[in-house]
C-alpha cells in the first residue's frame, strides 16, 4: 500500500493476493514467488507465482499469514533455466531436432540442481540419479525425457527451484491483526433504556436503566449470536441547551439529554453517568458480556458539552466566536447548541495527551474495541499519531470509524490505522449498486479497508426499512450479515422499528438519542413483526461456514432479473461454499433465471450438484442455469451451501 509507505492489513488466517509484474529480455522462461517473512523475523517457505493470464506478464500468488504481528513481503524473480530447457526440449526431441544435445544439456542442469544445499540428501540423490538418466544413451531419449517430467521430480524442483540472474523486490509490510478486527456481529443498545422505570401518567419523572440492569439483556444478544457489544457514550451529561425529545431545544423535566453532550459537574469522558452507576458496575457489565463470550465496545466522541470539564480547564481547546462565545457545533442549517467541538489545531499536543489518557483509561477497565464517532471531521495526523501509538503498546485494540463521508476520507482513514469503517451500504439497495460497491470493498481496498455492515442506526433509518415492513428487515439483515464478515444492528431492529420523524427523514420518531426508549423484547420472538429468530439463525449462519467469514473471496453471479441478487463465498481450504440468492422486492414475490459462475464455485461448466437451504431445509440439484421463485413474505432469500455431486 502507498509504495510500502504504509502496512496493508490482514488478519490471522487470512489468505490474500500478491501480483507484481515480471519480464525480461528475450524468451527465457521466468519463475517467481512470494516470500513472507513474519514477527519474530522468520522467512517463510517460498509461495510460487503464476501467470494470471499468459502473455501479460503479471504474475500472482495468494499468501496467507498465521500470527499477529508486523509481518513483511518481497517477491523473488529469476530466469528458470530448467523450465525453459522443458520447453524446448518438449518441441526438439520429439522432432529428432538436436536429441542428444538437448538431452545432454538437460542433464547438466539436473547435476546443477542436485549439488544445491538447499536441499535434503534424498532430494539430490533423486535430481542426481535423473542427470545420470538424462546422459545414459543406451535409454531411449523419449524414456529420458519423460524421467525429467516425473510429478516426484518436477515437485523437488518447484520447491527448491534452479535460479538465474535472481532479483529481489523491496520489502513491504502488512500488519496483522486478531480476528474480530475482520469478522464479528456487533449490536448497539443504550443501556440507560433497558430496565427504566416510566410512569405512564407522567406524576414523576423517569428512572433511568442501569448497567446492572442492562447486564440482564447480554443473555438475550449472545443468544441471538453477537459477538460486540456496542454502546453509545456512557458519561454524564450536560444540563446547558440539553436538547429535549425529538431533539427539541427545550428540554421537560426528565428528559435525558444526548449521550453525545458529554461532560458536567459529575465528570468528563473518564466518568459514568451517576444514573448508570459506579466504574465497579461498568466493571461488572464487562466481565458479564465476556463470560457469555462477548465484547464491549465504547464510544469515543471527542466533544463536549458546555458543562464538560474541559471547558473550564482548557478554553484554548475550543473555538471562540468574535461575541466571546464558545462556537457550538453547526452543520447549517442544522444547529448542535448542547455540543461544543475541540480545535486540534490550537494544542496538539495536549489534546492528544489527554484523549490518549481517556483511551488508556477505558483499556484499563476491559475495554478493547472503541467505535469513534464523526473521525473526518478531525484532523488525520492527530489519528495517525494516536492510533500508532496505541497499536505499539496494545495491538489488539480495534477502532471502528463511523465515518459516513467523502471517499477519499474514508478510505485514508482506514489507511493510517482504523481496522474498520461503516460505509455506504446503508442507502445501496438495488442490485446493480449492491454489487458494483461490494466489487470495490472486496477488491483492491480490501488490503486497507474493512467495511462494517450496519442495517441501521440511532441516526439512521432509511427509507426502504420505513416502507417496506418486516421482509424489508429481513433482507437487509440477510445482506449485511453475508456480503461483510462484519455487521452490525442498533436495538429495536429485532422489532422492525420503522416509523420515521416526518416524511423524508431518516431520524427515528422520539429518537432514544433524546429519549428513554423502553421495549418488549418478548415481541422480538412473535411473527411476524418480531424477527429475532432470524437473526438468530443468520449469526449460526455465520458461525458455521467459514467463508462467511471473509471478504476478498466474495463472487457475483447473473441474474435475468434486476430485483434479485445472486452471490457466493467459497473457501478451498476450509472446503466451504455459501450460494446466496437474496429478492430485493420486499413487497412482492419475484422469479428468475440465475446464471452461474462454476470456476467461482470451484466446479466445471457442465457439472451438476446439491444445494441445501439453511433457512428452509430443502434441497435441490443445480447446474450452471437454474429458475429461483422467492417470496419476500415467506422466504427472502435462499442461503445455500453446496455439495458437489460425484
Amino acid at each position: 500500500m502507498e509504495c510500502g509507505r504504509r502496512p496493508a492489513k490482514a488478519v490471522t488466517g487470512e489468505i490474500f493476493p500478491v501480483s507484481a509484474t515480471i519480464f525480461r529480455e528475450g524468451h527465457e522462461m521466468l519463475g517467481a514467488g512470494v516470500v513472507l517473512v513474519d514477527p519474530s523475523g522468520q522467512r517463510r517457505p517460498l509461495v510460487p507465482m503464476q501467470e494470471t493470464v499468459p502473455g501479460t506478464d503479471r504474475y500472482a500468488a495468494d499468501v496467507t499469514v498465521t500470527v499477529e504481528g508486523a509481518w513483511r513481503f518481497f517477491i523473488e524473480a529469476w530466469g528458470d533455466p530448467i523450465a525453459h530447457w522443458r520447453h524446448d526440449a518438449g518441441i526438439k526431441i520429439p522432432r529428432g531436432m538436436d536429441t542428444e544435445l538437448m538431452l545432454a544439456e538437460g542433464s547438466r542442469l539436473f547435476a546443477r540442481a542436485a549439488r544445491s544445499p538447499r536441499r535434503s540428501p534424498s532430494h539430490r540423490s533423486a535430481l542426481a540419479a535423473v542427470a545420470d538418466r538424462l546422459a545414459d544413451p543406451a535409454i531411449p531419449a523419449w524414456d529420458r525425457l519423460a524421467a525429467s517430467d516425473d510429478p516426484e521430480i518436477a515437485g523437488i524442483v518447484a520447491a527448491a527451484p534452479l535460479r538465474e540472474l535472481l532479483t529481489r523486490s523491496a520489502a513491504y509490510p502488512v500488519i496483522v491483526h486478531r480476528a474480530r478486527a475482520l469478522y464479528g456481529s456487533w449490536y448497539e443498545f443504550f443501556p440507560r433504556s433497558q430496565g427504566v422505570q416510566i410512569d405512564p401518567m407522567g406524576r414523576r419523572e423517569p428512572v433511568s436503566g442501569t448497567f446492572h440492569t442492562a447486564a440482564k439483556r447480554l443473555a438475550g444478544i449472545a443468544a441471538m449470536g453477537f459477538h460486540v457489544v456496542y454502546l453509545p457514550p456512557v458519561h454524564p451529561i450536560g444540563t446547558t441547551a440539553r436538547k429535549g425529545r425529538n431533539n427539541s431545544l427545550r428540554a421537560n423535566p426528565g428528559d435525558p439529554g444526548s449521550p453525545w453532550a458529554i461532560g458536567s459537574a459529575a465528570g468528563g469522558h473518564d466518568a459514568i453517568h451517576p444514573d448508570l452507576g459506579t466504574l465497579a458496575d461498568f466493571d461488572a457489565f464487562v466481565a458479564d458480556a465476556r463470560a457469555l463470550g462477548m465484547e464491549v465496545a465504547l464510544d469515543l466522541a471527542l466533544q463536549a458539552s458546555p458543562d464538560h470539564p474541559w471547558v473550564g480547564a482548557h478554553p484554548e481547546w475550543f473555538n471562540t466566536r468574535a461575541d466571546g462565545s464558545i462556537a457550538y457545533a453547526e452543520n447549517p442549517p442544522k444547529k448542535y447548541q448542547d455540543i461544543y467541538p475541540l480545535n486540534f489545531d490550537s494544542d496538539p499536543d495536549g489534546i492528544h495527551a489527554e484523549v490518549l489518557r481517556v483511551l488508556r483509561h477505558w483499556m484499563d477497565h476491559g475495554v478493547r474495541i472503541f467505535r469513534v464517532d464523526n473521525p473526518h471531521t478531525k484532523p488525520l495526523p492527530f489519528w495517525d499519531r494516536l492510533l500508532s501509538e496505541v497499536a505499539r503498546t496494545d495491538p489488539d485494540v480495534i477502532f471502528l470509524a463511523e465515518a459516513f463521508t467523502r471517499p477519499a476520507m474514508m478510505h485514508m482513514l482506514a489507511k493510517i490505522g482504523f481496522h474498520q469503517s461503516y460505509t455506504y451500504f446503508t442507502w445501496r439497495t438495488g442490485a446493480e449498486e449492491i454489487a458494483s460497491y461490494l466489487r470495490e470493498l472486496s477488491g483492491p481496498a480490501a488490503a486497507y479497508m474493512r467495511p462494517n455492515f450496519f442495517t441501521n442506526t440511532p441516526d439512521i433509518l432509511t427509507g426502504y426499512l420505513q416502507h417496506g415492513g418486516p421482509p424489508a428487515f429481513r433482507v437487509r439483515a440477510t445482506l449485511a450479515a453475508l456480503l461483510s464478515p462484519s455487521w452490525g444492528m442498533y436495538s429495536g431492529f429485532e422489532l422492525c422499528e420503522n416509523v420515521a420523524l416526518r416524511p423524508g427523514s431518516e431520524e427515528y420518531l422520539d429518537s432514544e438519542k433524546y429519549a428513554y426508549r423502553p421495549r418488549d423484547w418478548a415481541a422480538a420472538q412473535r411473527e411476524p413483526t418480531g424477527i429475532e429468530p432470524f437473526i438468530t439463525s443468520l449469526n449460526k449462519i455465520r458461525e458455521s461456514h467459514p467463508a462467511l467469514q471473509w471478504l476478498r473471496n466474495l463472487r457475483f453471479h447473473h441474474v435475468d432479473q434486476t430485483e434479485l441478487l445472486c452471490f457466493s463465498k467459497r473457501s478451498e481450504r476450509d472446503a466451504d461454499t455459501v450460494l446466496a440468492v437474496v429478492n430485493l422486492d420486499p413487497h412482492q414475490p419475484r422469479e428468475a433465471t440465475v446464471w452461474l459462475d462454476m470456476p467461482a464455485l470451484g466446479m466445471d461448466e457442465g457439472q451438476r450438484f446439491v444445494v441445501n437451504d439453511e433457512l428452509s431445509g430443502a434441497s435441490y440439484e443445480w447446474g450452471r442455469a437454474n429458475y429461483v421463485r422467492l417470496d419476500p413474505a415467506t422466504a427472502p432469500a435462499h442461503i445455500f451451501t453446496v455439495t458437489a455431486t460425484a
